[in-house]
């Protein structure tokens, strides 16, 4: 505990920031007065953001698909700055396609970055936040790991079981002074869908997973969402002392995820005297 004593800086070890919401977390954490491991694939990229820290930034590689590329930043982040007090896993791609037309190679692809890459960074710092006694956990999920859209079904997929993963993991913290928050982006200005991979859409689906994908494509560019605001509002909630567990960011995500939750609600409702007539009779 005597770092943070010394510095009253919280250490930031964050992935994917060479664009999007990674960048920006570097750049508001800085600004709040933290410290930040910034990681990419190629740390080269975030040279920038070194000159930016002055002092407060260094750099790593962590590929969140190789557990060798994860261990190692994590103990790069603890030379450094002998603690990590807050991880993001921000890595993310976009695959997009009619779930028909995924393959089960496509399905494995998009779930080793967005659940099991996620997954294993956050059991790396784990033990060190447990011996803390203290940290946030920030999982970057999406209003698509609640809402679902044409073509986002292997997307969806990931992050829906990174949210499982992660409310399950929450509870299981809180005891020892550990946070787990989810962040729920809507459209925002990044790169995720120039830079997303489309796999052949069926004929059948031209119609509706089709016209979907040319909606989506003319969005670029024009989302309502700020990355820089976004990236505010995350710094915001974890020097909070009472973080969320899902922040929705974006007008889009809140009013996405109150009219998905709704919805559910009306569906137990519903259903519910058949629901409860499968209970043992007494």
């Amino acid at each position: 505990m005597s770092d943070i004593a010394a510095d009253q800086s919280r250490v930031w070890l964050i992935t994917g920031c060479s664009s999007g919401f990674g960048r920006e977390l570097v750049r508001a954490a800085v600004a709040a007065g933290d410290r930040v491991m910034a990681t990419a694939r190629r740390p080269e990229v975030l040279a920038d953001l070194v000159d930016l820290g002055r002092g407060r930034v260094s750099t790593t590689t962590l590929d969140v698909t190789d557990s060798a590329s994860i261990e190692d930043a994590v103990e790069a982040t603890l030379a450094v700055y002998g603690r990590i007090d807050v991880v993001v896993n921000n890595a993310g791609n976009l695959l997009f396609g009619a779930v028909e037309g995924l393959s089960m190679d496509d399905l494995r692809i998009q779930m080793e970055t967005l659940f099991f890459g996620a997954a294993e960074v956050t059991k790396a710092v784990l033990p060190h936040l447990r011996e803390q006694g203290s940290g946030t956990i920030v999982q970057m999920s999406s209003m698509g790991g609640q809402v679902t859209y044409l073509g986002f079904g292997a997307y969806h997929a990931g992050k829906f079981a990174l949210e499982g993963l992660s409310q399950t993991l929450a509870r299981e913290l809180s005891p020892l002074g550990v946070r787990v928050m989810m962040v729920e982006p809507g459209a925002f200005r990044t790169q995720i869908n120039a830079s997303k991979t489309i796999t052949s859409v069926p004929e059948t689906y031209h119609g509706s997973v089709g016209a979907f994908l040319e909606a989506i494509d003319s969005m670029r560019g024009q989302e309502q969402g700020d990355p820089a605001k976004a990236a505010s509002a995350i710094v915001t909630a974890v020097h909070s002392g009472n973080p969320p567990l899902r922040l929705a960011l974006g007008g889009d995500a809140v009013d996405g995820i109150r009219a998905e939750l709704a919805s559910r609600l009306e569906d137990v409702a519903g259903w519910e005297e058949v629901s409860r007539s499968t209970d043992v009779s007494v």
